[in-house]
């Protein structure tokens, strides 16, 4: 049985080759802990066809697929290991960026070294997303010299800046003031990577800061003119893929609670609140890949932001109930060593950029909003 003819125990499709999914299971925890070479990680989900679902099959994409299809392909790795779906997450949302470019020569030219593995897409545009909702300044400007760009300023975190190749997406103020996105390709002079971060988990996702000092760059590496007109076309695929870090890993956490709680006497009571979560999560799935689908996201960016808040807190509830169901068991190694790494993992989500306190905050000042509105 192929990955594309499978079915995973929710019903969906399985994206993913038996190979694949027994890999990332034995090397999960090394992903996870840094132990693992993070080059390693690229090729086999480029080889598994992670990175065509949802691209238009003229460009390399599988026909007939769609962007609901990678979101539950990231959701079906985050299963295994957060840390590979994370490196999906920024791999496919930097080529949805070259498909909704209309530099149609630099999505030619990058688009299949990206699908295939042999260069790492690094997204960056965390920061434009926080812009685009007011959170905050663009962290990079640029002046004009000439045909080009000389930009100067940092990308404190940046994922999948694999050191043998990486092209990153940043978000830059423009000379005339417009914020604009644009490509770096590893290299160029002026941009300098820093070692890795030191983070808690997901170690082995090349994950790291960027400077950007004097660089200079032509037309060419232009992905839009204008952030503000782009970035809402790009946001459901840039949150929506996200989410699939949380529904993996909740789908993991409670199948792993179901299994410890089987006949265990009191813990028979966990029963019924992992059905109702259980459910919870395959409802919000749902909801999430329809809007995807219908476009319903880019005109109404509010209803993501409640579907990504809601999809984080029941990741995080249901590691809560495997660590109930489990017991001592889980706080013993090394047969609690998957759950501490899914306790690691259930704490990036609320914090991963759009984190669930910028999100909050957006809705909070909708809802001030609105309610003047109406007592107006």
């Amino acid at each position: 049985m192929t990955a594309t003819q499978a079915l995973t125990d929710t019903g969906a499709r399985s994206w993913l080759p038996a190979e694949l999914r027994d890999w990332l299971d034995a090397h999960a925890q090394a992903l996870d802990e840094g132990a693992e070479d993070p080059a390693s990680v690229l090729p086999r989900l480029a080889e598994a066809g992670v990175f065509r679902l949802g691209v238009p099959a003229s460009q390399g994409g599988l026909e007939g697929s769609d962007a609901g299809d990678a979101i539950e392909a990231v959701s079906q790795l985050a299963e295994h290991s957060v840390a590979a779906a994370f490196v999906a997450w920024g791999q496919r949302v930097f080529i949805e960026y070259l498909l909704h470019s209309p530099n149609q020569a630099l999505a030619r030219d990058w688009t299949g070294p990206l699908l295939r593995g042999e260069l790492a897409g690094a997204t960056a545009l965390s920061n434009a997303m926080k812009f685009l909702s007011g959170i905050e300044s663009l962290q990079i400007s640029a002046r004009q010299d000439g045909d080009d760009w000389v930009l100067d300023g940092r990308m404190p975190w940046v994922t999948n800046l694999r050191p043998d190749g990486f092209l990153v997406a940043a978000a830059v103020t423009a000379p005339d003031g417009t914020p604009a996105v644009v490509a770096l390709p590893q290299g160029i002079a002026g941009l300098t990577r820093s070692a890795d971060l030191r983070l808690l988990g997901l170690q082995s996702s090349n994950t790291a800061a960027l400077e950007v000092k004097g660089v200079r760059i032509s037309p060419r590496w232009l992905i839009h003119a204008d952030a503000r007109q782009y970035l809402p076309q790009a946001r459901p695929a840039f949150a929506g893929l996200q989410c699939g870090l949380s529904i993996g890993l909740a789908r993991r956490a409670l199948r792993q609670a179901a299994k410890a709680g089987q006949g265990q006497g009191a813990r028979g009571i966990l029963a019924e609140p992992l059905a109702q979560l259980q459910a919870q999560v395959e409802y919000l799935s749902d909801q999430l890949i329809a809007g995807v689908r219908e476009g319903r996201y880019v005109a109404e960016p509010w209803l993501l932001f409640e579907v990504r808040i809601a999809l984080a807190e029941a990741a995080q509830q249901a590691v809560q109930l495997e660590l109930q169901a489990s017991g001592g068991a889980a706080y013993l190694k090394p047969a609690g060593d998957g759950f501490a790494r899914r306790w690691r993992e259930a704490a990036f989500l609320p914090i991963v950029t759009p984190s669930l306190v910028q999100l909050k905050t957006e809705l909070a000042k909708r809802r001030a909003r609105l309610a003047a509105e109406a007592a107006a």
